[in-house]
């Protein structure tokens, strides 16, 4: 049983235990069932009793058995429900935990396997939660239910029960020790053949491009050989182990039923008490069969379960208490002291000691080669990352202490490449702000210059434009991002670039939009053009993650430092820096 994940969904305790009550009391009526049946026996065959004189019993006996069907039935109601309950709780959870993770640490992963986890590895928890975590707790209580009543009936049965029982859970650890780990590399096989066929399905126009599908589909194939295969193999597992637990399981019936008919015939034990033994010999082993019938689904379970509790360890950044710095709409002082950040794995810092203040009200240009630490900062500012040493304020209030929400209200981001989900160019610009009106969202769109191309699409507003914007040009999905910056209007703005993709025409018109945008906001443009940076108040230019020099443009240049190194590498005129 994975422990950790059994902590996690608190409801699947309720939902377990009460399986496990309800399948103890169906073992109960079990057993008064075979009492009642082994005396109807006797009293018939060996007594010459007639219907009216066992009339009683076999009234008692009806009633246990619609008590045991009652009772397997609420078991499997609660179970069913218990298991959709927690995988429902499970999945939002995990969604919820992977967001606050935010893009810093989805980048390290790969997309297809986390879909994977969040959907056929939760699928899997529900036998898990519903079969096999009950199964376990009755594989215990039963069989000692069991003793409880055959040992001071017959001592001799009762000792052999003990001494046989073991022998069943012993045989499912040798084998399905070996069906575990095929488990686990069948696990990580489906994990690697989603990711890979998602990455494969978002490259095909690159693939189809340079004539590679053939190829690719050929990858595919392999990785999906590897899946049957290994499935294959824990089928066989499987099976083998199913019939070894049957075989031992027959064994030790038969020599029970062996002892007790010789024992039967000297004389040494009476008929109904032999009888009885022998019909409650099946009950005793039958939850330990039952949970190697479901074992299988257990290490399924346990599997996707330690992939899902991994996730769900990750730290997330931490949620402050502290009151918001500013309301939206006014400029906001951030200051960045001796900041710090090293990557999990990684023995180099990606920003050390880093200071650097964002006057309100200006605009701020982070400028460095590839690898010097721009990304790293964007993150730590929109706390996709908290950093390791130093502090983040924002009007002398520690970024830290803020709740993370809370924060991010006040910081919209327009980014390189602006992702667009699949839905309508209006529904695509409202999740910035989604207690806007429609009113402002159309506002917003015209103030990013949206309105000439939404003119042209066949239903406007409410033309859906296809997974990842497939509709729209790069110039048209960059106008969006810039209208959910409008419409969230928020005190601080990161840009990214956002121009760099861009023809010269399509640049000039955003570039009116920007300007607009910026006014009366704390701007940080993380450049990689230098025509951006010409129209900065001040330019940051990171080294190897620390702060190389600060400055405008006119002095930086002339100073002969890292800056004017990287202008004089473009020949001093538009081109990127980085």
């Amino acid at each position: 049983m994975n422990r950790d994940l059994f902590r996690k969904v608190g409801s699947a305790r309720l939902f377990v235990g009460a399986a496990v009550a309800l399948g103890f009391l169906a073992a109960g009526a079990t057993v008064a069932q075979m009492i009642l049946l082994a005396r109807v026996v006797d009293r018939v065959f060996l007594g010459g009793a007639d219907l009216a004189g066992v009339r009683d019993l076999l009234l008692l006996f009806l009633a246990a058995a619609g008590l045991r069907a009652a009772f397997i039935w609420a078991r499997e109601v609660v179970a069913q429900r218990g298991a959709v309950r927690v995988k429902s709780e499970l999945r939002s959870r995990l969604l919820a935990h992977v967001l606050r993770l935010g893009p810093a640490y989805a980048r390290g992963e790969r997309t297809g396997e986390l879909t994977t986890t969040a959907t056929e590895g939760v699928e899997k928890l529900e036998p898990y939660f519903a079969r096999y975590l009950p199964q376990m707790a009755l594989s215990a209580l039963v069989p000692v239910l069991v003793l409880v009543y055959v040992f001071p009936l017959d001592w001799s049965s009762g000792a052999l029960l003990l001494v046989t029982a073991p022998v069943i859970p012993i045989m499912m650890i040798l084998v399905g020790g070996y069906a575990e780990e095929h488990m686990q590399r069948q696990w990580t096989a489906i994990s690697r053949m989603g990711a890979h066929f998602l990455d494969s399905l978002q490259g095909l126009p690159t693939l189809k491009a340079f004539g590679r599908a053939a190829e690719e589909g050929e990858r595919v194939a392999a990785v999906s050989e590897e899946f049957r295969r290994r499935t294959m193999k824990v089928l066989k597992f499987a099976f083998l182990s199913g019939l070894v637990l049957e075989f031992m399981t027959a064994v030790a019936i038969a020599l029970i039923a062996v002892t007790l008919g010789v024992r039967l015939i000297s004389g040494s034990v009476a008929f109904e008490e032999a009888f009885l033994v022998l019909l409650l010999a099946p009950e005793f082993y039958r939850p330990l069969r039952e949970l190697g019938v479901h074992r299988h689904a257990g290490m399924e379970g346990k599997a996707a379960a330690e992939r899902i509790v991994q996730i769900l360890d990750t730290p997330s950044p931490a949620s402050g208490t502290a009151r918001s710095p500013s309301p939206s709409g006014n400029a906001l002082a951030v200051e960045l002291s001796d900041v710090g950040y090293t990557y999990p794995g990684s023995q180099a810092p990606a920003l050390s000691g880093l200071s650097l203040a964002l006057p309100a009200g200006t605009r701020t240009a982070l400028v460095g080669r590839s690898g010097s630490g721009k990304s790293t900062l964007v993150n730590l500012l929109l706390r996709f990352l908290d950093p390791d040493e130093g502090s983040i304020t924002a009007d002398g209030v520690p970024v830290a202490e803020l709740p993370v929400e809370a924060w991010r209200e006040h910081v919209a981001l327009v980014p390189q490449r602006p992702h667009l989900f699949y839905g309508s160019v209006l529904e695509n610009v409202w999740m910035a702000r989604p207690e806007a009106s429609r009113a402002e969202v159309e506002r917003a769109s015209k103030r990013a210059g949206c309105e000439a191309f939404v003119r042209r699409l066949p239903a406007g507003y409410e033309t859906q434009i296809g997974e990842r914007g497939l509709r729209l040009s790069g110039g048209e999905a960059q106008r969006i991002a810039i209208a959910r910056a409008f419409l969230k209007d928020a005190p601080l703005l990161v840009l990214d670039e956002p121009t760099s993709s861009l023809d010269p025409e399509s640049e000039e018109i955003f570039k009116d939009a920007l300007d607009e945008l910026s006014e009366g906001r704390t701007v940080l443009v993380v450049a990689h053009r230098l025509n951006t940076v010409y129209s900065a108040d001040r330019i940051a230019v990171l080294e190897d993650g620390r702060l190389a020099e600060a400055g405008t443009h006119a002095e930086l240049k002339n100073r002969g430092g890292p800056y004017a190194r990287l202008v004089g590498a473009y020949g001093g005129t538009g081109g990127a820096t980085a």
